[in-house]
């Protein structure tokens, strides 16, 4: 392989809890609750899949059924899925639920997993072209440069931008492309099998991760250094 591509939430990065995402869009908002009030809400936010990044929801909304599958193509489709399943949970002010959208778009809402920095370096050193796919619905880029990983990263391909998702190969080709990379020698780098082995269509290699906490996958990308020449 020559050329790697990763995926972003759940393979290089990963979001904050639930906890730490309310409290924060609280703080920010001046607005207080007692711990109980916030275990609770923090329970129902999780239970509804409320957090980008986090948990999956067990069951969507009738009204968001459209709107769920195709979330990542748009800007506004991300939110208005997101912040729809918030809204399940009541809040003290409606406009908390959108303050907690805008709250998961921060950098300090993100942290990047311990063995990134490392193995981005020494892909780098080795010349080897590196992007990053992602389906999103939001610009990451100042995520990877306040965590000091985007000299590390030669292209960006982000499913709003482009009105695709993965496991689309078009995203895929964007990337290869981009990065001058013959895809037969491309690896791809991701935590799901099915959106992120689209790029098998393409002839690229994969190679999965665990979507875990941070603090509980410290090596887990220290592999793609052995399948990369």
């Amino acid at each position: 392989m020559t050329a790697v591509l990763f995926d972003f939430s759940g393979t290089l990065f990963r979001v904050e809890s639930t906890d730490s995402w309310l409290r924060g869009a609280l703080a920010a908002a001046d607005v207080r609750l007692t711990e109980a009030e916030l275990t609770a809400a923090v329970l129902a936010l999780e239970a509804v899949g409320a957090l980008p990044g986090g948990g999956d929801p067990a069951r969507v909304p009738e009204e968001l059924a459209d709107a769920w599958p195709v979330r990542d193509r748009s800007a506004a489709l991300h939110r208005a899925a997101y912040t729809g399943l918030a809204r399940q949970v009541p809040l003290p002010g409606p406009a908390l639920h959108d303050a907690l959208y805008d709250r998961h778009m921060t950098p300090a809402a993100w942290a990047p997993y311990p063995d990134a920095v490392e193995v981005l370096r020494a892909l780098r050193e080795r010349g080897v072209p590196v992007g990053v796919v992602s389906n999103i619905g939001w610009d990451l880029r100042p995520v990877f440069r306040a965590h000091g990983l985007d000299p590390y990263i030669d292209a960006y391909v982000l499913s709003f931008e482009h009105g695709a998702q993965k496991p689309d190969p078009r995203l895929f080709g964007i990337a290869c492309e981009a990065l001058g990379a013959d895809p037969h020698k491309t690896l791809m780098v991701g935590d799901d099998r099915r959106a992120d082995g689209g790029a098998t269509a393409l002839g690229c290699g994969v190679y999965f991760v665990d979507h875990l906490p941070a603090a509980d996958r410290p090596d887990g990308l220290r592999p793609v250094l052995d399948l990369v020449g």
